[in-house]
């Protein structure tokens, strides 16, 4: 009977943990009212913070970070953007991300908005990382260029280039780029200056290459869905966030 008792804990915790849904979240700064999406899973458990692609939070970002708080992170899925200012169409999206783009000080003040309000909500400030997709994985790179309070940061195919001469001479947050072998977006250039500036950082960092992919393979409603490729990709980000979290 006591082993049975035991049998059906563990069983109602691993469901309840398992059955956990996203919630809406308010947060703003000065002027700007933001509405992120979140799992806390434990107060002070491990956190990773999530950076939507250019349209703001999406399907690619909601699944990641279902599966990710199954794993036992609690998560939150920034809002950059703010509620007044939700691209509704692929030009505002891209109006609107390259103002990011071009002030990365901005970007990371959004960010950082982000991160504190995750913190308050029970994320462990000593062992958050964060991730991002395609805008967003621009914003990781930026966040470990600023070596703002993360642990790990992962770029999953985002934007390389850098556009000042501010350069760390010390990159502490690791760092994780998921680059498609196939994307036009970024140039060889951008991988190599990327490259000697990881190094002349001396940072820990790691570059994987996805061969057969184009820009969005990660995300399944993309035409350029590459699932044996984005399977793999996700297997090395839990990889990596096992390292830099646990």
């Amino acid at each position: 009977m006591k082993n049975q008792l035991i049998l059906l804990t563990v069983l109602f915790t691993s469901f309840s943990t398992m059955a956990q849904e996203l919630k809406k979240i308010s947060y703003s700064d000065d002027s700007v009212t933001h509405l992120a999406e979140t799992i806390i899973v434990k107060q002070n458990a491990p956190g990773v913070l999530i950076l939507p692609a250019w349209m703001g939070i999406d399907d690619e970002a909601r699944n990641s970070a279902k599966d990710l708080s199954n794993q036992g992170y609690n998560v939150f899925i920034a809002d950059i953007y703010g509620t007044t200012d939700t691209p509704k169409d692929m030009e505002s999206a891209k109006k609107m991300s390259a103002f990011y783009k071009e002030n990365p000080d901005k970007y990371r003040e959004k960010i950082q908005l982000a991160l504190n309000e995750f913190i308050n909500l029970g994320a462990n400030k000593e062992k958050t990382a964060v991730i991002g997709y395609c805008f967003g994985g621009t914003g990781a790179v930026e966040a470990a260029r600023g070596n703002m309070p993360f642990t790990g940061v992962v770029s999953i195919h985002g934007g390389l280039k850098k556009v000042d001469n501010n350069y760390n001479t010390a990159i502490q947050p690791k760092v994780l780029v998921i680059h498609p072998a196939e994307d036009e977006s970024v140039s060889k250039q951008d991988i190599d200056l990327f490259m000697n500036e990881m190094r002349k950082g001396n940072a820990d960092w790691q570059f994987f290459y996805y061969a057969n992919s184009k820009h969005t393979f990660t995300n399944p409603q993309s035409k350029d869905y590459n699932a044996l490729m984005s399977e793999r990709a996700w297997k090395h980000v839990k990889l990596f966030l096992e390292e830099v979290l646990k």
